[in-house]
């Protein structure tokens, strides 16, 4: 085999792993975007006291939120237009 063949097909290899991950990672920001997701709070209201929060490792950590599927990249002072009191 050729190293550049090889070099082309290890690139193509790549590339076609990674698009899922890009596919991933796109509709999040499409759904950030629909729910208006932004890193500070609104008043009172952030993601640390929302019910669908799902807490990262400690309390300033980003974490995950129910509504954006896969996403650990979520403030824990962000707010989206989803927040819903902590019961």
């Amino acid at each position: 085999m050729n190293p550049s063949r090889r070099t082309m097909l290890k690139a193509a290899g790549l590339t076609l792993a990674m698009i899922p991950v890009v596919a991933v990672a796109a509709r999040n920001e499409g759904m950030r975007a629909s729910m208006k997701y932004r890193d500070t709070p609104e008043g009172e209201n952030r993601c640390a006291t929302c019910n669908l929060f799902v807490p990262g490792k400690s309390a300033d950590a980003p974490g995950g939120c129910m509504i954006f599927p896969g996403d650990t990249e979520v403030s824990p002072n962000g707010y989206c237009v989803a927040w819903a009191k902590k019961l």
